[in-house]
């Protein structure tokens, strides 16, 4: 709540790394804007670019939305567009194995990514963006081993508004953006089963006299027991499906990217770190290369424009992040 301290406590800094939870981004963004930094965070939901202005008149860059997803999933976009004269097609989808609410933040992003008043979960189709409910749009999404062929779902993530506006700057507006997610299958069943009685809207109910907030009290309860930190095993993994044309042919353009295994064969990957490394590895490299000077823009820069993909790719390789690309010609955009 100290607004004021937080200022004084990061003036001086070149850049500011934001991990604080969704809630806050508005309030950190202001923060970092007022301390005169540059700035780069993981979520991206959008209070962020109403700072836009200020960072400018400044000449600081903030990059809001810098992690695997949004962040990865945004330079994949960028990669791909590379490769495509006119795109078709954008699917964003993402496989995030971590414990349900091995933090508070954590948790928040659970409920918020399925709260079915979410004004944010939306897909952008034939020229217009449109409101779809939790659990829209199942689509299987093959990954490598150990996360396999998974169900996924249309969630509220950043990379549905800022892709379509990257590629319509570029002149390669696609038809259609899919940002689809999930998390360990047993924490899906949970997700569903609460959002099929209502729980998720996280209404405020009576207990002993004291008004309390449903799923609040759940996240705590999560977060204080064994079963909210842990799961089968961690990481992450992305898949970038882009269909468009090159050379008057149609192709198929995927991304995806692997990492070492979470079961202690490699140093620093054991466990949660396996997950974490995931996330903040990208904003690493985000913030390195502000350091460079190798950013594009001042303001609220997109995750898509703010880096050349190539230099996020070869930071996150080193630590053992590595990005595939495969190609193929198809018939028709039916895939």
């Amino acid at each position: 709540n100290d607004e004021a301290g937080a200022i004084e406590k990061i003036k001086g800094y070149d850049i500011v790394m934001d991990g604080t939870k969704i809630s806050l981004n508005g309030i950190s963004t202001r923060v970092i804007l007022k301390a005169g930094c540059d700035g780069i965070n993981l979520n991206g939901i959008g209070a962020e670019y109403q700072y836009s202005e200020g960072f400018k008149e400044i000449g600081k860059i903030m990059v809001p939305g810098f992690g695997m997803t949004p962040g990865m999933t945004d330079a994949m976009v960028q990669a791909g567009s590379k490769l495509l004269d006119k795109i078709d097609t954008v699917r964003i989808s993402h496989c995030a194995y971590r414990p349900i609410a091995y933090s508070p933040s954590i948790f928040e992003t659970t409920s918020m990514e399925y709260d079915p008043e979410d004004p944010g979960r939306k897909v952008y189709e034939n020229g217009e963006y449109k409101h779809v409910p939790p659990f829209a749009r199942e689509r299987l999404i093959p990954s490598p081993e150990p996360y396999g062929v998974t169900p996924q779902y249309i969630i509220p993530h950043a990379e549905t508004r800022t892709a379509k506006q990257w590629l319509e700057k570029i002149g390669k507006e696609p038809r259609l953006i899919e940002v689809r997610g999930t998390w360990p299958q047993k924490n899906m069943r949970l997700i569903k089963a609460l959002y099929e009685w209502g729980i998720m809207k996280n209404e405020t109910f009576l207990c002993d006299g004291k008004e309390m907030k449903i799923m609040d009290v759940l996240g705590q309860y999560l977060y204080q027991k064994e079963v909210g930190h842990t799961t089968d095993f961690y990481g992450y993994c992305l898949h970038i499906q882009m269909l468009g044309e090159r050379n008057g042919k149609k192709y198929e353009e995927v991304y995806y990217h692997t990492h070492p295994t979470s079961d202690g064969s490699v140093p620093g990957w054991e466990g949660l770190n396996a997950y974490i490394r995931n996330v903040g590895t990208p904003m690493g490299a985000g913030a390195i290369l502000i350091a460079q000077g190798k950013c594009h823009g001042t303001g609220c820069v997109v995750p898509e424009e703010a880096f050349d993909c190539e230099d996020v790719f070869r930071i996150c390789e080193v630590t053992g992040i590595k990005v595939h690309h495969t190609e193929r010609e198809i018939p028709d955009y039916n895939y």
